[in-house]
């Protein structure tokens, strides 16, 4: 089910494409088929595509060109629930390349993840380091991380027993628990309201699609990526990012990924344009959209450089 919006939207072509074990995957594509390069948003954990609207429409505005491409990862939104045990970020990285492999098989393109979607990303370029540089040209992580998630800010919570009793719990009964998921949500609403945005001024519409995309989704999704969170680590995806222009961007009052995550990872990435957008928290991308979509426009410029760089050698 959509989520209803009263934000104008741009005209947009909606397909279905299935992953390699047979989920469906919604996907969300704007802008001319034939641009000269692709923009893929990949959204965060708990998560869909609207999570992108704002800065999807600010990146139209400014490349009225471009071809942006979002969807939904499993069991998120409005692409099938899966088997909990492939609820990981191999599987997320192995995803992603059937989306590619679908709406852009040819062409150039840059990855944009925001949270786990940024995770993903990274797990992406590390099961194929041979298409950093020639295939994806751009890659931009915001508001996440590439290890240590369990090391600071909220992320301390996984390290908590209770998580393993909630999973547990969740597996014996996910229909009663995603009905105390949604009881807890509106008793810790203040939490988890200072956990997405810190503590800036949200306006009333950002707060209710952020919480519409949090409640509807399922609580088996939400509960079977922690274990994977707990353990993930793929710093040894950062040095191939040093090949292509890359985007590192946080907001300053981020304490789900702190920026401590972000720095370190721009440190580990020659030549990345680091971002810290003060009193942003870790929904930077429906915080400020207009500065995360300034920063992600100057990557396309980078990444089409690039590109045109090559293609005038290889001539």
């Amino acid at each position: 089910m959509s989520i209803p919006s009263t934000i104008p939207t741009a005209a947009e072509r909606r397909a279905t494409v299935r992953t390699e074990d047979g989920v469906a995957l919604a996907i969300r594509e704007y802008g001319p088929r034939d641009a000269d390069l692709t923009v893929v948003l990949l959204h965060g954990h708990c998560l869909r595509t609207e999570s992108w609207t704002y800065v999807r429409d600010a990146l139209l505005r400014r490349n009225p060109g471009a071809r942006v491409v979002c969807y939904d990862h499993r069991g998120h939104g409005e692409s099938a629930s899966a088997p909990r045990q492939t609820y990981n970020l191999e599987q997320l990285g192995r995803d992603l390349r059937v989306v590619l492999d679908a709406v852009a098989p040819t062409g150039p393109v840059v990855l944009v993840g925001h949270s786990m979607g940024g995770m993903t990303a990274l797990t992406y370029a590390r099961r194929n380091p041979h298409e950093i540089g020639t295939r994806v040209l751009g890659v931009a992580l915001l508001a996440t991380a590439a290890d240590g998630l369990a090391d600071a800010g909220f992320g301390r919570v996984l390290r908590n027993p209770v998580v393993s009793v909630f999973q547990a719990a969740v597996r014996r009964a996910p229909r009663l628990m995603h009905h105390a998921k949604l009881a807890a949500c509106k008793l810790f609403a203040p939490i988890i309201r200072t956990a997405e945005f810190g503590d800036g001024d949200v306006s009333s519409r950002v707060l209710a699609l952020a919480n519409a995309m949090r409640n509807e989704t399922p609580i088996v999704t939400m509960a079977s990526f922690l274990s994977d969170f707990m353990v993930y680590d793929r710093t040894d995806a950062l040095p191939v990012l040093s090949r292509i222009p890359t985007l590192v961007l946080c907001g300053s009052a981020d304490l789900m990924t702190p920026p401590s995550h972000s720095v370190a990872m721009a440190a580990a990435v020659e030549y990345s344009d680091f971002v810290m957008i003060d009193g942003a928290g870790h929904s930077v991308i429906l915080e400020q959209p207009g500065q995360v979509a300034e920063a992600v426009a100057r990557l396309m410029a980078r990444a089409g450089e690039v590109g045109a760089a090559d293609l005038t050698y290889a001539a």
